[in-house]
């Protein structure tokens, strides 16, 4: 990348930024649902879900979630921690696209284990505060542990990514950017401390591929994790210390203006 190039695209991408990460934007976005809650717990129960339903139509994802929200009685953490073989039934027959029931049931007994032993998912990816861990690393963890129970439904496997299968793994990602990224913008919580804004790795979902692609950022042909790291240390370039701010600036080109003409 040249360098009248690149001064072009990070003054785009500083701007589209500016635009896109603020409050404005929580409304339409699944974000929106742990912004529902004050309690730590409710804010990383549901912006798990959040994450991992966000397949699809923005609007179906949030509703999907609401409608999981009344199913745990509007208080997520304590139906998760309190619940009775009975309480489960209201459960029953939640769908989205192919994340069911089964897979549900899963996740609130997971999160329920965990929570019996720490008071925060951020321990489910960095358990130990003295060992320095890559995002890679955080998530490979974190897949094998959210696995580690001979009860766990071999379909639920393919609604949490893992880099060891070379997955973008955009949603847990995502999550991430959610949990870990603190401005003053209003948009991202910033509740958990061990992993850094400067090693997250963006989100790669079609519409974060489709912008960087045509402003150059990713040259890999697939979108798998090594394009995302690709990505990711393209936007470092930009701003080290926290490349995934980024984030809005690709996904709202696409999402709300296309990208046709943006650089020429």
């Amino acid at each position: 990348m040249d360098k009248l190039f690149f001064e072009k695209v990070k003054r785009l991408l500083e701007a589209k930024e500016t635009l896109y990460n603020n409050t404005g934007f929580i409304e339409k976005d699944p974000i929106s649902i742990p912004h529902k809650f004050t309690l730590k717990q409710d804010i990383e129960i549901m912006g798990f879900f959040a994450a991992i339903f966000a397949w699809g139509q923005r609007a179906t994802i949030i509703n999907k979630c609401n409608e999981l929200i009344d199913r745990f009685d509007n208080s997520p953490f304590e139906f998760i921690m309190s619940y009775s073989d009975n309480d489960l039934k209201q459960l029953m027959g939640f769908k989205h696209r192919t994340f069911n029931d089964t897979d549900l049931l899963y996740c609130v007994d997971f999160l329920r284990r965990h929570y019996l032993r720490f008071s925060t998912l951020e321990d489910a990816f960095v358990p130990d505060e003295t060992r320095l861990q890559t995002v890679e690393q955080a998530l490979i963890h974190f897949y094998n542990y959210f696995f580690d129970n001979s009860d766990a439904p071999q379909r639920t496997r393919k609604h949490i990514s893992t880099p060891a299968k070379k997955s973008a793994c955009k949603r847990i990602n995502m999550y991430l950017r959610w949990m870990v990224r603190k401005d003053d913008k209003g948009v991202d919580f910033g509740i958990w401390q061990k992993l850094k804004a400067k090693d997250l790795i963006c989100p790669l979902d079609l519409h974060v591929e489709r912008t960087a692609r045509i402003l150059g950022l990713i040259t890999r042909p697939k979108p798998d994790w090594m394009a995302a790291v690709e990505l990711t240390n393209n936007l470092r370039l930009f701003d080290p210390n926290d490349p995934v701010k980024y984030d809005f600036a690709l996904f709202g080109i696409s999402i709300e203006e296309g990208v046709d003409g943006i650089i020429r």
